[in-house]
């Protein structure tokens, strides 16, 4: 928290003092004025993004999970299916939105899937690590007394699974908002990506530092978000 004042604090006196153009730097106030000003139009592009958003999410947390369980199920699958994962995200999202909104059109869905292509990725990999990394010890153990794959999956590579699940979540999450932001850049109506696309064209950089500010946030508070649900589902890590 000091070190945030302080960067406020300096960039309040470069920029209050002239040392460098409000037009190429508008102060934390003017900042924090547009912010006041805009409000309501930030608040009403926030929601849109944050659908778009939390849909994506969810689709890539479902995805990734059900390829994690597959891949870990079958051998063969992750042999066949993993080098094409890892390929999905070596091309540059910003190359993929012009196609998705070419093929999708403006509205909603080429904006989700380009979320699911982001986020999907971390949680594949994670729960898959995770899987992987199981007691085998526990498993043997398991196997000996006559557990099913169900059960040694329920009861011990699930369980075992967990933090890198929530760890990968919130990279997801984060991705999730950047992913909307920039799928917006690219097409849309509404949404903050296509809010900073109108005021960056109206040369009004001090509304385009509060949309950063508020993108910041959000996916901060996500990620707080994703925190305390790991608390409610994994209340033995706070006993460590």
């Amino acid at each position: 928290m000091f070190a945030i004042l302080v960067i406020l604090g300096a960039w309040q006196t470069a920029s209050g003092t002239g040392l460098i153009s409000k037009f190429m730097l508008p102060s934390p106030i003017d900042v924090v004025k547009s912010f006041i000003d805009d409000f309501p139009l930030l608040m009403s592009n926030a929601k849109v993004t944050l659908i778009e958003a939390f849909v994506g999410l969810a689709m890539g947390v479902l995805i990734g999970f059900l390829m994690a369980v597959v891949m870990d199920r079958f051998e063969k699958v992750y042999q066949a299916f993993y080098p094409l994962i890892v390929l999905t995200q070596t091309v540059p999202t910003v190359a993929i939105a012009p196609l998705l909104v070419l093929w999708f059109g403006y509205e909603m869905t080429p904006k989700v899937i380009l979320i699911v292509i982001v986020t999907f990725f971390p949680i594949t990999v994670s729960m898959l690590d995770g899987f992987r990394a199981a007691d085998r010890d526990m498993i043997s153990l398991m196997r000996s007394m006559g557990a099913s794959k169900m059960q040694i999956f329920w009861f011990v590579k699930f369980p075992g699974s967990l933090s890198q699940f929530f760890a990968s979540l919130r990279i997801s999450a984060s991705y999730a908002v950047v992913g909307a932001v920039i799928s917006e850049w690219l097409g849309g109506f509404n949404g903050l990506g296509v809010y900073m696309i109108r005021v960056k064209k109206a040369f009004s950089f001090d509304k385009m530092f509060a949309v950063i500010f508020l993108i910041s946030a959000i996916s901060l508070l996500l990620m707080k978000a994703v925190n305390l649900l790991q608390k409610k589902c994994m209340p033995w890590e706070e006993r460590k």
